[in-house]
């Protein structure tokens, strides 16, 4: 089968490879029908930042069953998203349902081999089941809209609230809709880019040009001088993060969703405001698959398509053949994108030119 395989740092050929063993008891053989390029997926191709060589990217993806093991609940021709991580079952937090806060799961596309294949094997009780008429490219956002959700779960919304994010970036973007459908009323959205900010003006936010100011003053002055209640750091830069703490109201509360590209020093004014404001301030990692039928994902698959939009923020849908110039073009931005998403089965590139499914342009 054809895969495109991280040869080296910035090497990225499509290769073949033997065919993917099974995983765990009961495997389930997938055709990979859509898989999404993740910032980390860039930086592991140009930035040295991959676990090993040879290695298959891909970690978003969403797959059609070719092959289950019996007495499945999942037969061929079925569509899933896939949870890419599969928990260390000794952990004790895999044993809580916390899998991605465990020391030693393995993970498609970053410990093993992931998704920018032609087929592989999964785990079943790593398939979530999604409609057939959900096109295959538009599933492969599960996983990074499953991330933004399991970050703004973790606010403790107050009545008529608002909200900062900060970087209209795909994470963002999707961490602003989940704000606006658990009932945020005003759902600021900051960034320097003029199409993101367009993407989302368009989805209906009011958009803060960052390039063009002070984001925390604009906030100010939208809030009349109050602050937002909820504040959300999607961009992954430290002066963003400063911006973060900074534009929360009193009892406020702000998400570090970006991973941070460098250190931070923090005045110390602005960490005795953060005290005397009485902010909380979260981490979050990764996403909830449990409690099954119940989970993170369930939640998704749910909104998915009704009041949760990935189509605009899908900016290339290019083949797998395509991986090492597209590859190549982002690490250099050679082009402006916003999601990738590789339509990897022919179905998937069916869709992609049926009437009223969206998705870009290759």
């Amino acid at each position: 089968m054809k895969a495109a395989v991280l040869q080296s740092e910035g090497v990225l050929t499509l290769t073949d490879v033997p065919a993917p063993a099974p995983v765990g008891d009961r495997s389930v053989l997938v055709r990979v029908g859509g898989v999404g390029v993740c910032g980390s997926d860039v930086l592991r191709f140009g930035r040295g930042k991959a676990y090993h060589y040879p290695l298959v990217l891909g970690h978003e993806f969403s797959a059609v069953v070719e092959e289950a093991p019996e007495g499945s609940r999942f037969r061929p021709g079925d569509r899933a998203a896939v949870f890419p991580l599969l928990p260390d079952p000794a952990d004790p937090m895999t044993q809580i349902g916390e899998y991605a806060l465990g020391s030693g799961y393995d993970y498609y596309g970053s410990r093993r081999d992931g998704a920018m294949a032609e087929f592989l094997q999964v785990p079943e009780a790593n398939l979530v089941p999604v409609a057939r008429d959900l096109p295959l490219v538009h599933a492969a956002m599960v996983e990074p809209a499953a991330v933004a959700l399991h970050a703004v779960l973790k606010f403790q919304l107050p009545s008529h609230a608002t909200a900062l994010v900060i970087g209209a970036g795909p994470i963002g973007a999707l961490a602003a809709q989940w704000l606006r459908i658990l009932g945020v009323s005003e759902v600021y959205v900051a960034d320097v880019d003029e199409r993101k900010r367009a993407v989302m003006a368009d989805l209906g936010f009011p958009v803060i040009d960052a390039s063009a100011g002070d984001t925390v003053e604009a906030v100010r002055e939208l809030t009349g001088g109050r602050g937002v209640d909820c504040a959300v750091e999607a961009s992954g830069l430290p002066a963003t993060l400063v911006q973060a703490l900074t534009a929360a109201a009193p009892l406020g509360q702000v998400m570090l969703l970006g991973d941070i590209s460098g250190d931070l020093t923090l005045p110390r004014a602005l960490v005795s405001s953060v005290l005397r404001r009485e902010l909380r301030v979260y981490g979050t990692w990764n996403s909830r698959i449990t409690p099954a039928g119940r989970s993170e994902w369930d939640m998704v698959v749910h909104h998915l398509g009704r009041d949760l939009k990935v189509a605009p923020l899908i900016s290339h849908t290019p083949t797998l053949e395509e991986a090492p110039a597209m590859f190549a073009d982002m690490l250099e931005r050679r082009t402006w994108y916003n999601k990738v998403v590789f339509a990897v089965a022919d179905q998937a590139q069916t869709e992609l030119i049926r009437p009223g499914v969206a998705g870009g342009a290759s």
